[in-house]
């Protein structure tokens, strides 16, 4: 008799499917059937990659060099840009030979795990989290903690948090600033005393910072390698071009790192998927050593439609909305409108309010359950000016 086995492992079975993923997905679904929908839920630029970029990468399809394999750890030009980038903006001097280019940030925040951890080993997580955080430890046989800091706090744990979180079994550290979902940026001074605290216990940091070129008020995101030094030996940095230059769908990114560790995960990558794309490896040269000035420009626009969205939410009793720092997101707490009925709906979670919020007004946001606790929205302020306006308007109505 044949022996049944599952049809799907269990390690793959328990990844739950990309929330922010799956709203867009819906929102994107009822706009291609007419539907007049304002999306807040992707977490894309909505500028056009700069045209510097495209002419290298056209350039680049017709160059018979890039037609073949390259080396599964990136192209020498490309990591010697890393490193240079990685210097400029994190203060940490590094040989191109400590950094591995990957298929978006993605795939290097699951390389890094995946590099550091053994079953059982606790990583911990401040949260709200982005959603990806979680699944990757999962995948790599981690153990995720949540340490949670909620709108009274600006999003921002402290060490005594991180201290009360820690066990025996604590392997890493997740920093991220600025901050995907809540574009909460740590102070330096609160960098620093996080990062000495990582240090005195010997705790590993994966730090991601694919958003660290997206800062407001005169506000600089400081590498945590750049306030604590002795913690380079110990630390994988996560980045990217996509959100800064406006390259979502090019798919590069890297983890910087100590050699050790960029040596197992360019091992891994040689299994996985070897080399990224050529042409999209042509285009981040171009990115990264090319003129700033369209990065500035989407960045002064960003910090624009901050204040308006903050204002407009912030307009709407029982909603608080801190203003973020950097990336391109708001994060109102949303718990003052729970319990009340809308529409004929009293949701009790800001999962039910998101589906009514959608259903009644056709506004898509994206939950706090995807992030950590209920009692949040995700809104990405990457949109149209128009349709930013637009959906905070129809918001304001709802919640009349």
């Amino acid at each position: 008799m044949a022996v049944s086995h599952p049809r799907i492992s269990a390690r793959i079975s328990a990844i739950a499917e990309s929330a922010t993923l799956k709203v867009d997905a819906k929102a994107k679904s009822l706009q291609a059937a007419g539907r007049p929908v304002v999306s807040y839920a992707a977490g894309e630029p909505d500028f056009p990659t700069p045209e510097h970029i495209v002419e290298a990468a056209a350039a680049a399809v017709i160059d018979p060099r890039n037609h073949r394999y390259t080396p599964a750890a990136g192209l020498p030009d490309l990591r010697e840009a890393i490193a240079a980038k990685t210097l400029r903006d994190s203060g940490l001097e590094v040989s191109p030979s400590q950094v591995i280019v990957t298929n978006g940030g993605k795939q290097a925040v699951y390389e890094s795990f995946a590099t550091l951890l053994d079953p059982g080993d606790e990583v911990l997580v401040p949260t709200p989290f982005w959603t990806t955080y979680p699944e990757a430890i999962a995948l790599a046989g981690g153990v995720p903690v949540e340490v949670f800091a909620g709108s009274d706090q600006n999003y921002l744990v402290t060490v005594e948090q991180l201290e009360a979180a820690r066990t025996e079994r604590t392997k890493v550290l997740l920093f991220v600033s600025p901050s995907n979902p809540t574009g909460a940026v740590y102070s330096p001074e609160q960098t620093k005393a996080i990062g000495e605290w990582a240090e005195e216990h010997g705790l590993w940091v994966i730090s991601d910072e694919i958003y660290q070129n997206l800062v407001y008020d005169g506000v600089r995101a400081v590498s945590i390698v750049e306030a604590v030094p002795a913690l380079a030996d110990r630390t994988i940095l996560v980045n990217g071009v996509a959100k800064t230059y406006a390259m979502t769908g090019w798919r590069v990114g890297w983890m910087v790192g100590p050699a050790d560790a960029i040596k197992a995960a360019s091992n891994l990558q040689s299994h996985l998927s070897s080399n990224v794309a050529n042409v999209s490896q042509r285009a981040a040269i171009a990115a990264l050593t090319g003129p700033q000035d369209t990065v500035e420009e989407m960045r002064a626009t960003y910090e624009r439609r901050r204040r308006r969205i903050v204002d407009g939410l912030n307009a709407i009793e029982g909603v608080h909305t801190p203003l973020p720092e950097g990336a391109f997101y708001v994060y109102p707490d949303v718990t003052g409108l729970l319990g009340r009925t809308w529409g004929g709906v009293t949701p009790t979670t800001s999962l039910e309010l998101a589906d009514l919020i959608l259903d009644q007004v056709e506004v898509a946001t994206v939950p706090g359950e995807a992030f950590g606790p209920s009692g949040f929205l995700r809104l990405s302020y990457a949109l149209g000016d128009d349709a930013l306006d637009e959906g905070v308007a129809r918001l304001q109505r709802l919640f009349a």
